[in-house]
């Protein structure tokens, strides 16, 4: 994998690296009380501040898209319940209307994924980069050399000579590559061939101790402000509650327990990056917190602009009031007859008289009725007539 690592991670971290390094290093050497600035520890941690300002800036939209990305999908919570609840028996179904919903609401998975697959390679790198400095150990990447071929081998854009200022820089009296747990045979690497140290291993701890305090309490303190901003039914959830408290609790632990084995430069590294994320969370939430403002007026205005105004009767619109009312005939004094329409407002006086309904058409085999409703029988002969004055039968 170095074929793919080296030019792509390795390389352009050490040269960000080397960059800054030479930045700071003619600044220190403009000040007459800056001691040989290219083995200066202050300066070297300088260099690896702003290593991490650097990549963090080219990673800033990313992990803005990485922010946007989970409030989108706290969005989206409501509705893929509604469909697993919908399509619980059907997979199929349901992967179609996810893709669908996903589609509608502009929400792209892989592209929410890619802040983190950009911070992890960057990260290893830089961690392989700075403890590439001492190649003592037996470790990964440590390569099992001496103490002088450590000080005589480059580390990617960096020189031989430029390695030894680096395993010559104190950071409060402590080396920047040097760490914890690190083994005392492998501290003459930070000093000349035959020299003496200048150093112990509780120069490492007074320094390496407060780092690793400030970054798992920046590091609680992040997730503690990311969750803050999670909603309540994404809080509700089993996993998301296990994954809330690894983030809370047991990642600080988790720093206090193996920072040990972490070089210097790494625990700078890490303090810095926590603080970047501290101040980069709170300028994205203010600044989305004031779109979602921006928005909510904006639809009010809307609404308010679509609204009534106060003391305006609101209007309908007009209709045919001939056609809905009915024209009625009227004559006026001179004879001439005409048509009225009656308004909705105004109550005619005159008896309509009573209403007669329309005369249904007779089914077949059915005789036809009168209008009045009623069948019409015929009049009877005579007044004193009974139905028994019927016509009786001859015998034959």
């Amino acid at each position: 994998m170095s074929f793919i690592t080296n030019p792509l991670v390795y390389y352009p971290i050490s040269g960000i690296l080397w960059f800054w390094h030479k930045i700071f290093a003619f600044l220190g050497g403009l000040l007459p009380w800056v001691e040989a600035p290219d083995s200066n520890g202050v300066i070297w941690a300088l260099s690896v501040i702003f290593l991490v300002f650097t990549l963090r800036a080219m990673l800033f939209w990313p992990a803005a898209k990485q922010i946007r990305f989970s409030r989108k999908m706290q969005e989206m919570q409501p509705k893929m319940k509604e469909l697993q609840k919908r399509y619980k028996n059907d997979r199929e179904k349901l992967a179609v209307e996810t893709r669908k919903l996903q589609k509608q609401e502009g929400f792209n998975p892989l592209l929410g994924c890619l802040p983190m697959l950009i911070q992890i390679p960057v990260f290893l790198g830089l961690f392989h980069v700075l403890r590439s400095f001492n190649r003592m150990g037996s470790q990964f990447g440590a390569l099992g050399m001496s103490a002088e071929e450590t000080r005589n081998t480059g580390n990617y854009v960096f020189n031989a000579d430029e390695v030894q200022s680096f395993l010559d820089a104190r950071l409060f009296g402590a080396p920047l590559s040097s760490f914890i747990s690190q083994p005392v045979e492998q501290f003459q690497a930070f000093v000349e061939p035959g020299a003496m140290l200048d150093f112990a291993r509780w120069n490492i701890i007074l320094v390496a101790i407060p780092l690793m305090i400030v970054s798992a309490v920046t590091t609680h303190f992040n997730a503690r402000i990311s969750l803050s901003r999670q909603s309540p039914e994404a809080a509700a959830n089993p996993q998301a509650k296990i994954m809330n408290q690894l983030m809370l609790w047991a990642f600080p632990i988790g720093i206090l327990v193996t920072g040990a084995f972490w070089p210097m430069a790494i625990l700078v590294y890490m303090v810095t990056n926590n603080l970047w994320t501290l101040g980069q969370q709170y300028f994205l939430y203010e600044k989305m917190a004031k779109e979602d403002d921006a928005a909510a007026l904006l639809r009010r205005e809307e609404q308010k602009a679509l609204a009534p105004r106060v003391g305006v009767k609101p209007t309908k619109p007009k209709k045919n009031r001939a056609a809905a009312t009915g024209a009625g005939v009227v004559s006026d004094p001179a004879g001439e007859v005409g048509t009225a329409t009656v308004d909705d407002d105004e109550v005619i006086d005159s008896d309509p008289g009573p209403a007669v309904a329309p005369a249904s058409a007779p089914r077949p085999g059915q005789r036809p009725q009168a209008p009045g409703g009623q069948r019409s029988r015929p009049a009877q002969k005579g007044s004193g007539s009974s139905p028994k004055n019927k016509k009786k039968k001859k015998k034959r």
